[in-house]
This record gives C-alpha cells, sequence and structure tokens, in this order.
C-alpha cells in the first residue's frame, strides 16, 4: 500500500538532514554514511589505557553520523559525564566503496583526509567496560564527533608521516605522528572492508597518540594533523 503523509518526501515524520562536512576547493559537500574508529592504533596510547602495544588485529567501534561536530562550532559538555576526555585524530574519508579490499588498492578508495575529535565520556566508557557492555554512552552522544574540512586526495595525497598534535588552552597535551600508527591507512581500509561493506561517504577514525584527559567547561582545544588541516573547539 502506497501511504501518502502530509509530512512529504514520503517519511510519515519528519526526516532529518543528511550528515555531512564540507569538501576543501568545491561547494558540494561531502556526505556521510557512517563513521567507524580504530581503537588503540598507537603503541603508547595503548600503553597508558593499560593494553599491551604488540600489535594484534585492529577492532573497531562507531559513532553515529549525526554526532559530528561541524567546524568552528563550539562542543557542549555533555550530561550525565564528570570525565569528558579529547581523542585527537586522523581521518580518512571514503569515496569508492567495496568489500574485501586488497591493501595494495586500498588508496585507490579514498576520497580524501581530514582531522577530528573522538571525544569520550570517561567515566561512563569505563563503567561500561567493567561490565562487559557496548561502548555508545561513552562513544556516540551528540557532538561528539568534532570534525575539519575534508581535504581531498587531489590536493594533498596520501599522507604517510607528520605531527598528530592536540593543545589545551596553549598546552601541548598530545604529540604524535602518522608514521607511528600501527595499523597503517591501508591496512585500516583492507581489514575494515573485510567486516563490513565500505560505502562512499564513509569515515574512519584511525586512533590517537598518547597524551589523552579530560577538559572542562571554558577550554579551547586545538588540533591538528600535519599536512592535511587543523579545528580548534572550545568547550562550553
Amino acid at each position: 500500500m502506497n501511504v501518502q503523509t502530509s509530512i512529504g518526501h514520503g517519511y510519515v515524520v519528519e526526516a532529518p538532514e543528511p550528515a555531512s562536512l564540507p569538501a576543501r576547493g568545491v561547494e558540494a559537500r561531502f556526505p556521510v554514511h557512517r563513521i567507524y574508529c580504530v581503537g588503540r592504533n598507537y603503541a603508547a596510547h595503548a600503553v597508558e589505557m593499560g593494553h599491551d602495544p604488540d600489535k594484534e588485529p585492529p577492532f573497531f567501534f562507531q559513532k553515529a553520523p549525526d554526532t559530528i561536530l561541524q567546524p568552528g562550532v563550539a562542543f557542549p559538555y555533555p550530561p550525565k559525564s564528570s570525565n569528558v576526555h579529547y581523542e585527537m585524530e586522523h581521518v580518512i574519508a571514503i569515496g569508492r566503496g567495496g568489500k574485501n579490499i586488497a591493501v595494495e588498492d586500498a588508496l585507490d578508495h579514498v576520497y580524501g583526509y581530514g582531522v577530528g575529535l573522538d571525544m569520550t565520556r570517561r567515566d561512563l566508557q569505563g563503567e561500561a567496560k567493567k561490565m562487559g557492555r557496548p561502548w555508545e554512552v561513552g562513544k556516540s552522544f551528540e557532538h561528539s564527533a568534532p570534525m575539519s574540512e575534508i581535504v581531498p586526495v587531489a590536493a594533498i595525497g596520501h599522507p604517510e608521516r607528520g605531527a598528530v598534535q592536540l593543545s589545551v588552552n596553549g598546552e601541548l597535551k598530545q604529540d604524535g605522528d602518522l608514521d607511528q600508527l600501527i595499523w597503517k591507512t591501508p591496512e585500516v581500509i583492507s581489514y575494515l572492508s573485510g567486516l563490513f561493506v565500505l560505502q562512499p561517504g564513509d569515515l574512519i577514525m584511525t586512533g590517537t597518540p598518547a597524551g589523552v584527559g579530560a577538559v572542562s567547561r571554558g577550554d579551547v582545544m586545538t588540533g591538528s594533523v600535519e599536512g592535511i588541516g587543523s579545528l580548534e573547539v572550545a568547550v562550553i
């Protein structure tokens, strides 16, 4: 049965705007399908979180696309938490989908790169871990994915090294490098495509260097990945 509604566009309730990010050099925007996050992909961060840094198969969790915080917008301190952490990350933007992508072909599927913050309600994540429950309550809450614009491969190529840094109120907190990633960009794409069918518009947050920590209302976070871009996010 074809049910017509007064909402329009064939939906029975008002449909949300699709998630997207600005793309450098063009008016059109990058549509966001899913946000995949790689856990513990820097050895020093694995150690600070109490884990063995030896290379093991990567693991992933997701943030909902509508958790994206647009460039230049302040981060509202979330409810039900008193220990909210920053995690500065290099972001891969998928331009061509696929499954079981070979490592040697993986970079052909990249549209571009960006920088982002994996904001985390660490206290709620910790409680979930203790009880063996999923992490969404600590990871996938509103505004938990501040992002920069997406920079096309045509403009910057495929960065393999470059400083990954974050400062809070001008004090350097995280200082890593892309060449310290345990699982590199082609490996991450290849492995992930064996678990999920990647789609154009997917974002992959590749992990954070050591130095994660808490923020408070009034703080200003300034992060960058050398050769890609930067972002500044006030905590309100």
